[in-house]
């Protein structure tokens, strides 16, 4: 069979027909080459995408500058909107991939993001601009976010199972970067005329210092148009995956779906939450520091720790990893806590940047670690219950555990993101309650020994029930 792949011609147009990444003679003459195409692509399609979901992060700090007077629940609430609107987008991007192919979603999908970057940058060029306008562009930012559960999925069905904690860390590793350079580019940008009067002239401070704040959306139109062009013209719809609703609804029947959901949660949660969540935390705690000079940072290594995670994890194990990055989480926020200021007194800013910056590094490498143990667990799941079926049958299970997989990582990725959300919005009503962000960051010890457990007990003890 292996050598029939090897000389059977695959149609390399739009839609492939026949995908058999498993098998070494197909890989390497052609599996390889296409796979490592589509990834390319997708990948700054991905970086832009988190780009325009973080944009608020950035834009928030400005906005008063200006001339706008929300209030500072209100800017709050921009910041946190899109991973809201993100997250749950997601649930819906997770089926999307093998209903409607990967090449078609990624280009119409990146080229969607051009919405809420064009309109962002006319809102902010007039301070009477209404807020619910802000609101809106902020939920429509969460199109990015949607977009990692399609990209992943689609990604996930393109690579054999010994490459996928690889191609899946790189995907999401070099995807992830967005975050941070929007949170490095949006500063530097609307410092200059970098589009002339094209787009509009500049807002004055109350200094009376020229700022361009449109460019914070306009900077990224032409890449967005780059990479939509490329997506519909250089990736591939594969049809070996496609599959019904049906066929991957299964996956909310399933325990390990829901603990997956669960773990990530813990890592690309406080990955994407810290982001959204730090250069506001930076102002309140330390009032003296420009936020945006360091916020740039943990985004940043966090996204390079989930290529080195992926990598890490197909060499060493998803399980052991994940294990090892929640205990070491916990010991990162009680560093945090022994930084902070005290009543607005003391603290020790260095400390608790290095501090939060060994908790990027920790949810990047959990990030790819997670998603390396879903694909091990259902193949895992499903070679088990078909043990006793015919070849047939198991081919059939082998294709099965690749839809859940796709599904699952898709869905945990969904539910992950809500830690954009939740994370930053702790922070403010902790500030509120208590006048200080101590009691949000001692909750988020109790759930790191959570997780800690559940992957202790379900993936990584001896006689676990999957271990990966």
């Amino acid at each position: 069979m292996s050598a029939q792949m090897a000389e059977r011609p695959v149609r390399v147009g739009s839609v492939i027909q026949e995908w058999h990444p498993e098998d070494a003679a197909f890989w390497a003459r052609t599996g390889n080459r296409i796979a490592n195409r589509n990834l390319a692509i997708s990948i700054p399609a991905l970086l832009l995408a988190f780009a325009i979901w973080q944009m608020f992060s950035a834009v928030t700090i400005s906005l008063p500058k200006v001339g706008f007077t929300f209030d500072t629940n209100e800017l709050f609430w921009l910041a946190a909107l899109p991973a809201l609107s993100g997250a749950t987008l997601r649930i819906f991007y997770s089926f999307v991939v093998p209903m409607f192919g990967g090449r078609r979603w990624t280009a119409i999908a990146t080229a969607s993001l051009l919405i809420p970057a064009i309109w962002l940058g006319v809102a902010v060029q007039d301070a009477s601009t209404p807020y619910w306008h802000f609101v809106a562009i902020a939920i429509l930012c969460g199109f990015g976010g949607g977009n990692f559960a399609s990209s992943m999925s689609n990604i996930s069905f393109f690579y054999p199972k010994a490459k996928q904690g690889f191609a899946l860390g790189m995907n999401a590793g070099l995807g992830n970067l967005g975050v941070s350079a929007t949170q490095f580019v949006i500063p530097l940008v609307i410092t200059m005329a970098l589009f002339g009067g094209v787009v509009g002239g500049p807002q004055l401070t109350a200094e009376g210092k020229q700022l361009f704040l449109q460019n914070a959306g306009f900077v990224w139109v032409p890449f967005l148009l780059i990479c939509a062009v490329a997506a519909w013209f250089g990736m591939h719809d594969l049809a070996a995956a496609r599959s019904s609703f049906a066929e991957q609804a299964v996956i909310f029947k399933r325990k390990h779906n829901w603990l997956m959901c669960w773990l990530y949660i813990g890592t690309f949660g406080s990955f994407i939450g810290f982001s959204a969540g730090f250069p506001m935390l930076i102002k309140t705690q330390f009032p003296d520091v420009n936020p945006m000079t360091y916020a740039f940072l943990g985004p940043l290594v966090g996204a390079l720790m989930r290529s080195v995670g992926g990598w890490l994890s197909d060499k060493l194990g998803g399980a052991l990893l994940t294990f090892w990055v929640f205990a070491l989480m916990i010991v990162g926020v009680f560093c945090v806590l022994h930084f902070l200021p005290q009543h607005g007194q003391g603290g020790n800013f260095y400390g608790f940047l290095g501090s939060f910056m060994g908790l990027f590094v920790l949810s990047g490498i959990g990030n790819a670690s997670t998603f390396r143990m879903i694909p091990v667990i259902f193949r895992t799941l499903h070679a088990r219950w078909s043990v006793n079926e015919d070849a047939e049958g198991k081919v059939a299970a082998t294709r099965q555990a690749g839809i859940e997989s796709a599904a699952v990582i898709g869905f945990s990725s969904a539910i992950g993101a809500y830690g954009g959300f939740f994370i930053p919005k702790s922070y403010g009503s902790s500030i509120a309650w208590t006048g200080g962000p101590e009691m949000a960051l001692y909750g988020f010890v109790v759930f790191y020994a959570t997780c800690l457990a559940v992957t202790w007990w379900w993936y990584f003890r001896r006689g676990a029930e999957t271990p990966c």
